[in-house]
């Protein structure tokens, strides 16, 4: 039998062939259509494990994530996309259109900084109260960006930006048919690599700080801020990373949105998203970095597997439509969400740390 080191190799050669396969499988059996619906979870990945740093590990409950996703995504569009040329042509009179490689830290960092902005008011706020603040804070933003047509039309308002140029890296256009090695790949298949490239980016660094000092910092912070305090911790210092850190992550998503939609409006930016990013976390695993990847990909697929099917299974049954596809799809998402938090209050995959306070807690009660 093989030892363990052995093995651990062979299931990460498999888990590598298996992830560079996924495009050409899904392509093949289901359509380019649900392969780009996987590539919106692959982003919705990096959403949830950014703010994952936020809620998992630093226990700062943040109900405006959404707005570090519009401000990458903005960064993105005006950088590379004819606007700024009919805004400001005397500026711009040939627009900017930047490089990926360049804009990616622009947004990151301009994102980092939002966070701690947001975070800076914040810092003697917990639960409830943090809650209303950061939603008012996501908010903000999407008024901000919904409304900053006038007196300078910076973000064109509803209307949003269009026209936005497809992501290139060194002259290779991801929105065009590449022949690589005698292999064709489509543009949903190098949307795919590429944010699989940026999504193992981000689970890799989210693994080394949970494994560090920092991350050691963050979960004494969570779980007692008194006690972190009195034992030398500097709960404010750590308390603004963890917003930037998060921010920073939310910011990269928005970048490579903005290229692979082509087109960004306030409406991408609700609510409503934010919410959807935080059952992500909530409904995996709360600090658990696999744990976060599945209820990313459940809550980014099963939603439209229900829109696929609830219509032509009620034609089936009835004849005829009588649930709006929508909120029949919303409704079955709602009650799934309480099933599994009655049932599962840890998340379909917890940590071991997480299993074992809320087992503690049960046998103390």
């Amino acid at each position: 039998m093989p030892n363990a080191p052995d093995r651990v190799l062979f299931q990460r050669i498999l888990f590598t062939a298996i992830l560079l396969l996924l495009p050409f499988a899904v392509d093949a059996l289901l359509g380019r259509g649900w392969l780009r619906i996987v590539d919106f979870a692959m982003l919705y990945i990096m959403l949830a494990l950014g703010l994952n740093i936020v809620v998992g590990y630093a226990g700062l409950l943040d109900l405006g994530y959404i707005a570090f996703f519009a401000v990458g995504a903005y960064c993105y569009a005006l950088a590379d996309s004819p606007h700024l040329a009919l805004a400001f042509p005397q500026l711009f009179p040939d627009g900017v259109h930047l490089s990926l490689l360049i804009v990616l830290p622009m947004a990151a960092l301009l994102a980092g900084g939002m966070g701690v902005l947001l975070g800076a008011p914040t810092l003697k706020l917990r639960g409830d109260y943090l809650a209303i603040v950061t939603l008012g804070f996501g908010e903000i933003i999407r008024i901000f960006m919904n409304n900053l047509n006038a007196p300078v039309n910076l973000t064109n308002g509803p209307q949003g930006i269009s026209r936005i140029d497809p992501i290139s890296i060194a002259g290779v256009s991801f929105n065009a048919t590449q022949r690589i090695f005698g292999i064709t790949f489509p543009s949903v298949h190098l949307y795919f690599y590429l944010f699989l490239f940026f999504a193992m980016l981000v689970v890799f660094i989210s693994r080394r700080l949970e494994r560090s000092r920092i991350g050691r910092a963050w979960m004494a912070i969570r779980e007692d801020e008194i006690a972190a305090s009195a034992m030398g911790i500097n709960t404010r210092n750590l308390k603004l990373l963890a917003f930037a850190m998060g921010a920073a992550f939310g910011g990269i998503s928005g970048t490579l949105f903005a290229g692979f939609q082509g087109f960004v409006s306030p409406e991408s930016f609700s609510l409503m998203e934010s919410v959807m990013v935080l059952c992500m976390v909530v409904l995996g695993g709360m600090g658990h970095i696999y744990g976060v990847i599945l209820g990313g990909l459940l809550l980014a697929l099963m939603p439209e597997i229900l829109r696929h099917s609830v219509v032509p299974l009620q034609q089936a049954l009835f004849g005829k439509t009588i649930i709006d596809p929508e909120s029949l799809r919303m409704l079955l998402f709602g009650i799934a969400l309480i099933l599994v938090m009655l049932y599962r209050p840890a998340g379909l995959w917890p940590s071991r740390v997480r299993r074992r306070e809320l087992s503690t807690d049960e046998k103390t009660r």
